[in-house]
């Protein structure tokens, strides 16, 4: 039997790649900011390090070069009115924590206390990925904030978002 292997085809099958929800906090002196990103992977065990997937041209790429802090902040599966508040986007002059609680890790990026958990990152390595860029990050914290889920997303088309 021949798999059909068209461009429809293959977007279908990718878009049923699970992937969490995450909300990535930067601090660069004294701006700070927050956006959605889905593509996070644990990618090394020693040292533990993710992988974060920033989309190429997003302002925020120009914080996250090696060493640069960053925080991933694991958002719960009921926590809807975060992923609503970081999906609308800020520029890097706009503030993006307005009536939310947070704390600061260790180099200063912001720390949602609502989260699931968090991981305190130092950019390692930065990685062209196609229309992505990789950024690979050191853990150096992080912490189990609350008992929970993860929230999960299944996209139906692995072409966009």
């Amino acid at each position: 039997m021949t798999v059909p292997e068209s461009g429809k085809d293959i977007a279908l099958a990718v878009g049923r790649i699970p992937s969490g929800i995450f909300v990535v906090t930067a601090r660069r002196d004294d701006a700070e900011t927050g956006f959605l990103a889905s593509w996070v992977q644990q990618c090394s065990f020693e040292p533990f390090q993710v992988s974060v997937a920033v989309k190429h041209g997003r302002p925020v790429a120009e914080w996250l070069k090696p060493g640069a802090p960053f925080v991933v902040n694991i958002l719960e599966e009921d926590q809807t009115e975060l992923l609503v508040h970081f999906g609308k986007g800020f520029t890097l002059n706009e503030p993006a924590f307005i009536n939310l609680e947070v704390n600061r890790a260790e180099a200063g990026a912001p720390v949602l206390t609502e989260a699931l958990a968090y991981l305190d990152c130092r950019v390692t390595g930065c990685h062209p990925a196609g229309d992505h860029e990789l950024i690979i990050g050191k853990l150096v914290g992080g912490k189990l904030l609350n008992e929970g889920r993860p929230m999960v997303h299944v996209r139906k088309n692995g072409s966009h978002y």
